[in-house]
């Protein structure tokens, strides 16, 4: 496995910043940086000919939580509490290997990333109370009823 991070003015050559959608936990979206994400490209095992043993094709994009820019501290504090099992330490590591081309891996570790941290952020749903109703309580009444009656005929019949 080889890490290179090709620098070309200062950003990695043909790798964008990481845009993430608005949605629920992000309402204005999310903008990784290009410089917080580390690539590292290897053989891919698989489908490929001849070229499977020559060509890094398999990504692994990696992102550290803790010290993206990217994240606000509550979205920081969330991202790490519901990925915990996902990450080492506070990196969160992503790894496409489905074609043959390195570009489109590239592409395939970029959204699937921007989709595990959107997943991430989502604000978990309240639980809400509710109250059984009206058929369900004369339902489980009527239940106890029937059961008591059952064990009143099992009763020695009084001595009167």
């Amino acid at each position: 496995m080889t890490l290179r991070p090709r620098l070309a003015g200062g950003t990695l050559e043909g790798m964008d910043d990481l845009r993430i959608p608005p949605g629920p936990g992000c309402p204005r979206g999310l903008l990784v940086p290009a410089g917080e994400m580390i690539e590292r490209f290897s053989h891919a095992s698989g489908p490929g000919g001849q070229g499977v043993n020559t060509s890094d094709s398999r990504v692994q994009l990696s992102l550290d939580l803790a010290a993206t820019t990217a994240l606000n501290d509550k979205q920081r504090e969330r991202a790490l509490r519901e990925l915990g099992e996902r990450l080492v330490g506070t990196v969160l590591t992503v790894t496409a290997a489905e074609t043959r081309s390195q570009r489109r891996n590239r592409a395939a570790a970029r959204e699937r990333l921007g989709e595990i941290l959107r997943a991430s952020l989502v604000p978990p749903t309240p639980r809400r109370a509710t109250k059984p109703t009206r058929a369900s309580k004369l339902r489980r009444l009527d239940a106890k009823k029937r059961r008591s009656e059952i064990k009143a005929r099992r009763r020695r019949p009084d001595a009167d």
